[in-house]
């Protein structure tokens, strides 16, 4: 059968109706296939992983895995549903279900008081003709707020807080001794204690700045991302207990590595220093080399309100000029940061290369360290680039080992794309002066290559270790491009004369790498890079394996920066658990805190982009009614999206300012009533007329339709010149 020899046939994890009469290309409708992929469950030929959602018999391993695959959606009664709030303006909301094809909305008189990005149970209500799915919130499970920030009120018998947000729907009620010192009209952050009444009370935690200051807005963006940017009083309690020293009995425990050459590579103004390479000689003539991580684990124990705190954070944010660490500084800066010339605890993963850099042997365990020396990327580049210097031949073996790595992950349909990282030079009051793209050096692949060998290997053991009955592990997973958004993507590429192949995830990759490699030599081709990484599905931490697609592994997980991931903090636990033994988390407690690391992961990289957006508003605001070359870099229904050459920044053209009834004709191009286009990766020249601080939005004008031969180098020109 057609149909089944599709999803037998193709690396994808996963298949809609929708998506096989894409790929099929049959005149059948949406409920024909339905009817027949339904079938062929009943005949136990697929397995349905979730409501509308089938995936082939020979990805699921037992009995135990089928009856999981096919539990309904559904759970408190027949119309019940657990999903996250979307909110709008208006009040009303829609909530966000991973088994329904379409969101449930909800009006505003039915959110029960429900927030963004709460998890709550939705009952829905009846259907109307013609209508997508509505509901009403029966239950708030899980609040996404913690915090918020706002202006105070003061009264003479309670405090307001108005927030600052306006997908906030309510004010905070601040009991007289919750306000701290507080005065009335203060900017403060505020910790919900209490949703039981009409409008949820609190207690100030933070008094902050004047509004509109540079401080003020990084520290809205981590507050509204649901980071803390304090420690509870009972974490900085455990620190202070902490032992300073390292005693002869713990040393006793560890192989010891303090007489082999170790040092560190990282970023010029790091603090902590998370991981070190050692390497060695061995008197086989093989070469060891050392992917030493340090021992968070040691320190942070479970059940402690520091583990409790750095779970609730799950992960380090970077903003443009300040780190939201995970752990307090005595752990991240002092305790577990692997400093040159001392003594530190370590979880490593060694590796033994022979002469072919093959690997011949691996062992994983609890060590101890010296750091010889602390380089940073561009030191130690420079030593490798002139041949002499302190490590010169340290270094140089590294990078032949990492090369033969990183040319055999290749080998395997690894994805090649890179995607650029954007600088900030400020002054001292925080001012931007100039953004640039950081430069992407040898070393830094080198570094790369290694965590990926230590993260690879240590999912792998982990697999190998629970092959006759699963042992849960938080496995990090990437799963194959979205179908309909290849499909799109594929016409957009032939259309600028590069032909993709994607009938198969494998077919896909090598067609990505081809991309990347001719994006060297074609600027215009290089715009396609961004638009195929959009294709791609996000990568997440679970306990159901289905391989890393970008990567081209079948198990990796994160073992190699335990100070700023609590996923690592995980991997390590369990990886030590099972090299003394057989130790098995709870399955679903286990991929219930991986849902929650991911989903913290995501609200971190969220204030990350915050972050950099209002630096780029900020740096462009004195700028308003200036010129600057552009390239379109999105489409949709009410204009187009241009990203400005030099700061990267992006803003959007109205059709409405554009004239001659400009619309969008496909998913990468617009179109008018005369004929004209506007496209994906098109040069322009534009103006900016507007910039909103406060929603770090920027409005621009067309100067000219900048799509001549000429015009199209001098753009492509400046953007291969802020590659360097």
């Amino acid at each position: 059968m057609l149909v089944l020899e599709t999803i037998q046939k193709s690396n994808s994890p996963s298949w809609t109706a929708p998506q096989l009469l894409k790929k099929l290309k049959i005149a059948n409708s949406k409920p024909d296939i339905q009817r027949v992929l339904d079938g062929l469950v009943k005949h136990e030929k697929l397995a349905q992983k979730e409501e509308g959602v089938y995936t082939s018999m020979m990805r699921v391993k037992s009995v135990k895995d089928v009856e999981k695959l096919a539990k309904p959606a559904k759970i408190h009664g027949s119309n019940v549903y657990e999903g996250k709030v979307d909110l709008t303006r208006s009040g009303a909301a829609y909530i966000l279900i991973d088994e329904l094809e379409d969101d449930i909305y909800v009006p505003a008189r039915y959110t029960g008081g429900a927030m963004n990005k709460d998890i709550v149970r939705v009952d829905l209500l009846p259907p109307r003709k013609g209508k997508k799915p509505e509901g009403r919130v029966i239950e708030v499970v899980t609040r996404a707020l913690q915090q918020v920030m706002g202006t105070m009120k003061l009264y003479k018998r309670f405090g307001v807080v108005v927030p600052d947000r306006m997908n906030i729907q309510f004010d905070i009620i601040i009991p007289l001794d919750k306000l701290g010192e507080a005065v009335d009209g203060d900017k403060v952050v505020v910790k919900i204690t209490d949703w039981t009444q009409s409008s949820p009370s609190g207690e100030v935690v933070h008094v902050l700045g004047a509004s509109g200051s540079h401080e003020l807005e990084m520290q809205s963006i981590l507050i509204h991302n649901g980071f803390n940017l304090a420690w509870p009083e009972e974490v900085l309690a455990e620190c202070k207990l902490l032992p300073e020293g390292i005693s002869e009995e713990e040393i006793a425990k560890r192989r010891d590595f303090r007489g082999v050459t170790t040092f560190t590579i990282d970023p010029i103004t790091a603090k902590d220093f998370d991981d070190a390479l050692s390497i060695q000689v061995l008197e086989n003539g093989n070469t060891e080399v050392g992917v030493h991580i340090a021992d968070v684990s040691h320190y942070v124990k479970p059940g402690t309100a520091l583990d409790k705190e750095a779970y609730l954070r799950s992960t380090s944010v970077y903003l443009v000029d300040r780190v939201c660490p995970m752990l307090p500084e005595k752990l991240s800066n002092e305790l577990c940061s692997l400093r040159p010339l001392e003594e530190s605890l370590c979880y490593s993963a060694v590796f033994e290369f022979d002469p072919n850099h093959k690997i011949v042997n691996r062992w994983f365990g609890r060590t101890i360290i010296f750091s010889d020396h602390r380089f940073s990327y561009e030191g130690a580049q420079e030593v490798m680039d002139a041949g002499e210097g302190q490590f010169v031949d340290e270094l140089n073996t590294l990078t032949k080992i990492a090369r033969t790595l990183r040319k055999q992950k290749y080998k395997n349909g690894a994805i090649t794309f890179e995607t650029d990282e954007l600088q900030f030079k400020v002054d001292e009051l925080g001012q931007t002066l100039e953004i640039f793209v950081k430069e992407r050096l040898e070393v830094h692949l080198l570094i790369e290559d290694f965590m990926l060998l230590a993260n690879r290997e240590v999912a792998t053991l982990m697999h190998e270790k629970g092959k006759s009955q699963e042992i849960p592990f938080p496995y990090r997973v990437h799963d194959v491009p979205d179908p309909d958004r290849l499909l799109d993507f594929q016409r957009f590429a032939n259309e600028l004369g590069f032909s993709l192949k994607i009938d198969t995830p494998k077919q896909v990759a090598q067609s990505f790498n081809k991309l990347a490699e001719a994006a060297k030599e074609d600027e215009k081709l290089r715009l396609l890079e961004p638009l195929a990484i959009r294709t791609m599905s996000k990568a997440i931490y679970t306990t159901n394996n289905i391989g890393h697609y970008g990567l081209a592994f079948a198990y990796y997980t994160h073992f190699t920066s335990p100070i700023r991931r609590y996923s690592d903090v995980l991997v390590h636990r369990i990886l030590d658990a099972n090299l003394h033994g057989t130790h098995r988390e709870k399955k679903d407690t286990l991929e219930a805190m991986c849902k929650h690391i991911s989903d913290r992961e995501r609200a971190a990289m969220s204030a990350e982009r915050e972050s950099i957006k209002y630096k780029q508003m900020e740096y462009l605001k004195e700028k308003v009614g200036q010129e600057f070359e552009g390239v379109i870099s999105g489409v949709i229904e009410s204009g187009i999206f241009v990203e400005l050459v030099e700061s990267r920044a992006e803003g959007m053209i109205s059709f409405r300012t554009m004239g001659g009834g400009f619309y969008m004709t496909a998913p990468y191009t617009a179109g008018s009533r005369t004929g004209e286009t506007y496209t994906i990766g098109q040069p322009v020249r534009v103006r900016i007329i507007r910039i909103d601080m406060s929603s770090r939005q920027m409005d621009l004008e067309l100067v000219d339709q900048e799509t001549s031969e000429k015009g199209s180098e001098r753009v492509f020109k400046k953007m291969k010149g802020r590659k360097k």
